[in-house]
């Protein structure tokens, strides 16, 4: 039990237990939606409505829905509060799953296997792994040395983490530069709104650098799940592990391929794939003649591992490693020759044994880091050399896959111009922007061995584009097939537009259905900044004056007062001093709960894309504020209970609404 929060979502104790605080944050977030668009919900007005939840969205016509109603309740017109919600829900649910044919009686038996902590461990062996990782890592930090080092054999990181600020400052090790630190609440005490800040910007932040954070909301943290801190943990250290590999940073890596054919595959293998064809290429040296396909099974024996840091350092090598016959002990003389090495023990010998796909992962990435091995010069090859366009198509290839990924698709992608070549991630991602766009009869599901099926698949993208209104003149669906970067750009770029004036709209029931378009996000915004007593304006989304960030601190401050610092803010003359402003903007409007995916550099470039999406978010922010927290928003924070009301009921709703897909 959390206090005052359960009783903010949820009054009634049974019902508040058969919901996570997760859950009951994203059917809070959609009755307000339902309400917003139209006014006083009915029972009536449920059998449509509920379209949009899954499984009873799903699995339910609005026939069935309204039979199902009016079987259950007599007066079909009454009003409809937030708990009334929740109960007709778990009864739809409950009739859903009984057509599917599940075993539960009732949808709460469906939502707590999925989702509750009761279900969930975790492995001491990781946590140990990850508390001396952080441990080593920002264990000099200044705020943070009071609390640390944390002591592995204990639960003090579920402690530490309550307060945001260490997985702030992770992902920042991570990706240096992500958060802006001046963005950052750190003093020693903080109340429910400054915390909550905190667990908003890390998980906006998150994304950003590429986690999954789908279902995860910052009450979880204060609760202490221990599996989602975890598991989030463990992402945030493996982008940081994996960092080096690929081409651009470890050149050397050239040494791997035979051609530029075989480097342009190089260059769009994931980190992780791009680490098991180096390890294999060091193997090939040695007399170890399988092949690594993991880092679980594959290496359980220790066998590829003796001959492996063999190969990196002979000097320390021992003659028993490779003749001792039992697992453990030869995993063991393993880590003996990594210490030699100067190599940090990310797993145990029981580990090596067991096969922990996660900590292997870290050891072999560790290595490679210390000593790859790789000795060739960097060649004068071209596909090494980067032009401006090259890195304009490198940054927009970045914030659009960290958009797809955050929308919780079937499969994290690592490359958009290979992964989505078979359509089917496209697909998932239109039908999400527009519910039941898709005939899914006639998608082919992967994994897709024809050539055509693929086609088949990406034609149909483009089809459901054009019903959206997208600009496709002269794209097919083998570009998309084919991998030209452009083209899938392009449509990239109006899906994700498309998705965030769709949440916008959604909000707007005033607008009486009217399209929402970027001149009204461009109106809109000016006379925010305008009314607030702001002296910017923006003149376009390309407007050159915005790369100072003057006119987004303006408008940032005019959808919530308190949040710019204006003492660390810089007069944004000189490009360090509008970086710096650019940073600060991206960090505290994460803060806020604005998903964006934009860098500095697209705000002091203004590019015309990630400005109008950086916008558009601030706007979705804003307008999802119910009445009532708008008005307290620029109140003192230090009022908890009103502050807990807001932070945890909208800012965490407008972090995750878009991403998280349990219902939607």
């Amino acid at each position: 039990m959390t206090g005052g929060y359960i009783g903010i979502l949820c009054s009634d104790p049974w019902l508040h237990n058969q919901f996570t605080q997760v859950e009951l944050r994203t059917l809070k977030s959609q009755y307000h939606t339902f309400r917003r668009e139209s006014g006083p919900l009915t029972l009536a007005d449920l059998s449509s409505k509920m379209s949009k939840l899954k499984v009873v969205g799903e699995n339910l016509t609005e026939e069935e829905r309204d039979s199902f109603l009016r079987s259950n309740y007599q007066e079909m017109s009454d009003e409809v509060d937030f708990e009334l919600f929740l109960r007709v829900y778990l009864k739809l649910h409950a009739h859903a799953s009984s057509k599917m044919g599940s075993p539960a009686k009732n949808s709460s038996a469906f939502l707590k296997a999925a989702t509750t902590t009761l279900l969930h461990t975790i492995s001491e062996s990781e946590k140990s792994s990850y508390v001396s990782h952080i441990n080593n890592y920002l264990g000099e930090d200044k705020f943070l040395k009071q609390y640390l080092p944390i002591d592995p054999s204990t639960n003090d990181l579920f402690e530490i983490v309550k307060d945001g600020v260490l997985l702030c400052k992770l992902i920042n090790v991570a990706v240096p530069g992500t958060i802006d630190e001046r963005a950052v609440n750190m003093k020693r005490l903080l109340n429910p709104w400054e915390r909550n800040e905190n667990h908003t910007l890390c998980l906006n932040s998150a994304k950003a650098i590429g986690c999954t954070v789908v279902n995860i909301g910052t009450q979880d943290f204060i609760e202490g799940r221990r599996h989602l801190v975890v598991g989030l943990i463990a992402q945030i250290i493996k982008i940081q592990l994996l960092a080096d590999l690929n081409l651009k940073k470890t050149p050397q890596l050239v040494e791997l391929v035979d051609s530029s054919e075989d480097a342009e595959e190089l260059l769009s293998l994931p980190p992780e794939k791009i680490l098991l064809r180096w390890m294999n290429f060091q193997l090939k040296k040695s007399e170890y003649k399988k092949v690594v396909t993991n880092f679980s099974s594959d290496i359980k024996d220790g066998e590829a591992y003796a001959h492996l840091l063999n190969v990196l350092a002979p000097e320390h090598s021992n003659p028993r490693t490779l003749t001792v016959k039992d697992p453990l002990q030869k995993a063991n003389l393993v880590l003996e020759h990594a210490d030699k090495m100067g190599c940090k023990r990310y797993l145990t010998a029981k580990d090596i044994v067991e096969g922990s796909p996660n900590l292997n992962l870290a050891f072999v990435a560790h290595i490679f880091q210390h000593r790859n091995g790789l000795s060739t010069q960097t060649k004068n090859i071209s596909f090494l050399e980067t032009s401006a366009d090259d890195a304009q198509v490198s940054r927009e290839e970045r914030a659009f896959r960290f958009w797809l990924n955050s929308l919780g698709n079937s499969t994290c992608i690592d490359n958009v111009f290979e992964d989505l070549r078979d359509g089917w991630i496209l697909l998932e991602t239109l039908d999400k922007v527009s519910p039941r766009i898709v005939n899914w009869k006639i998608a082919n599901k992967p994994p897709i061995k024809m050539p055509f099926k693929k086609v088949e698949n990406c034609n149909n993208a483009i089809k459901l584009g054009k019903q959206l209104k997208f600009s496709l003149v002269n794209i097919a669906g083998n570009d998309i097939v084919q991998g030209n970067k452009k083209l899938i750009l392009a449509y990239l770029w109006q899906l994700m537009r498309c998705h965030m004036i769709q949440l916008v709209r959604n909000l707007r029931f005033h607008s009486h259905g009217k399209e929402i378009t970027d001149a009204d996000i461009l109106e809109w915004a000016n006379s925010q900044v305008k009314n607030s007593g702001g002296q910017s304006h923006m003149k376009s989304f390309k407007d050159k004056s915005l790369s100072n960030g003057m006119f987004f601190l303006e408008l940032l401050s005019a959808v919530q007062p308190r949040v710019v610092n204006w003492s660390l803010v810089t007069k944004g003359i000189s490009d360090e001093e509008k970086k710096m402003n650019a940073s600060y903007i991206i960090s505290i409007a994460r803060k806020l709960g604005c998903s964006i995916f934009l860098l500095p550099d697209d705000i002091t470039e203004v590019n015309q894309k990630m400005i109008l999406t950086l916008t558009a978010s601030i706007m979705y922010w804003c307008l999802n504020q119910p009445v009532e927290d708008k008005s307290s928003s620029s109140s003192d924070s230090e009022n908890g209970s009103q502050s807990e009301t807001m932070s945890n009921s909208t800012l965490d709703d407008a972090a995750s609404e878009s991403s998280l897909d349990v219902y939607m």
